[in-house]
């Protein structure tokens, strides 16, 4: 008797983000739930992560992000894409196929953060997620509330994936999100990238 193969049909695709450095692998399903993204700098803080550890078993690797139905992972300056996509694509396709774990996190504490919010926090994080994070996805990235100043009126978000390290944060940051930030939370006075 043969044995019967995965029938979950599994395409992989490659979209371009602004950062040169890092590609989108774009998936046919939901890796994780809609509202999580998992940012990993290094392969010592990819220890919740499956996927993202043997990713980093590739010695160009120097960043893997998680979100919805996209893995972006940054290279190291010296490699090309020409060269990676395709051992990435195939890597990540047979990954998906024998149905490998890809994130297990425990999320109580980021669940006790978001219960101590103040009303302004709240509506920060909320223009956040309506607004900016779809936009920042469709790039390969995500943007994360980092903290909040309320005397000052500093924001400070973490730019993660594709927008970590990427030449053009600098100007979406201005441009966009701090003008988005200051007519909708007019409490935001400035918006700045937090260091991770």
């Amino acid at each position: 008797m043969e044995k019967a193969e995965s029938t979950k049909y599994i395409n992989v695709y490659t979209e371009i983000s602004p950062n040169p450095e890092s590609l989108k692998f774009v998936v046919n399903f939901a890796l994780v739930a809609e509202s999580e993204s998992f940012d990993f700098p290094s392969l010592e803080e990819a220890e919740n992560s499956p996927l993202a550890k043997e990713l980093f078993q590739f010695e160009y690797v120097d960043r893997v992000f998680i979100a919805s139905n996209f893995v972006t992972v940054t290279k190291k300056e010296n490699k090309s894409w020409e060269e990676l996509i395709p051992e990435l694509r195939s890597f990540i396709k047979d990954y998906l196929e024998a149905e490998k774990p890809i994130i297990s996190e425990n999320k109580s504490e980021k669940d006790k953060a978001k219960d101590a919010d103040s009303v302004t926090i709240s509506r920060i994080k909320e223009v956040l997620n309506e607004y900016v994070k779809p936009a920042v996805e469709m790039d390969g990235g995500a943007i994360q509330f980092h903290s909040f100043d309320e005397q000052e009126g500093l924001l400070k978000v973490s730019l993660q994936g594709s927008c970590s390290g990427c030449p053009s944060s600098v100007t979406t940051l201005k441009n966009g999100i701090e003008n988005l930030m200051q007519s909708m939370v007019p409490t935001v006075k400035q918006v700045e990238a937090a260091e991770v």
